[in-house]
């Protein structure tokens, strides 16, 4: 992604100065593990910047129509991604000494040296962040047919049942499928 920058000067000058930035991206696709999205429509955003005292709050909204590959059929699966970003850019970075134990790990970026803030990471962090693990066309997907590979949304291909007469007749437990409990219980109960 392009990077997004932000001249910090004296519209955000003094602490509580709100400076509005709304934009469009026109990013066309992007990644996230072995998955790869499409985003036809690009990334818009809606972020209120906020003169913190310490620092620039970046506060707001992203939102993207994506494209990816359902993980059970194979075929498209859209989706809308509405985000939040909450990004503090600080001033000048914290000293150890006033980093608490529950801060050591704590993520921050810094207003560069130019007076600048660069807003594509914490946008595109968004975006990664509400996107799916699991891609699905439809919370109910079939997915395909193990044994054909037909796409099982569409009709059933008849497998499952051919599959299962087949088992039946030649599977571990085919000789348990002759057995009568029901006379058993009968000899039992007469005894």
């Amino acid at each position: 992604m392009d990077s997004i920058i932000i001249k910090v000067d004296e519209r955000l000058e003094g602490a509580g100065s709100v400076l509005p930035i709304s934009g469009h991206i026109d990013q066309d696709s992007y990644s996230l593990g072995d998955h790869d999205f499409a985003l036809p429509s690009g990334i818009d955003y809606d972020l209120v910047l906020t003169n913190a005292g310490e620092g620039i709050l970046a506060s707001g909204m992203v939102r993207a129509h994506v494209v990816g590959t359902c993980d059970r059929c194979l075929e498209d699966a859209e989706f809308d991604i509405a985000s939040e970003v909450d990004e503090y850019f600080l001033f000048e970075a914290p000293a150890e000494e006033e980093l608490n134990d529950d801060e050591d790990e704590v993520d921050f970026s810094l207003v560069s040296d130019d007076d600048t803030i660069d807003l594509a990471e914490p946008i595109f962090a968004a975006i990664l962040m509400e996107t799916p693990y699991v891609v699905l066309c439809r919370e109910d997907c079939k997915g395909l047919c193990p044994h054909c590979g037909a796409n099982l949304n569409e009709g059933d291909c008849g497998c499952a049942e051919k599959m299962g007469s087949v088992e039946a007749a030649t599977g571990p437990f085919a000789a348990l499928a002759g057995l009568n409990f029901d006379d058993e219980g009968e000899d039992s109960a007469q005894e």
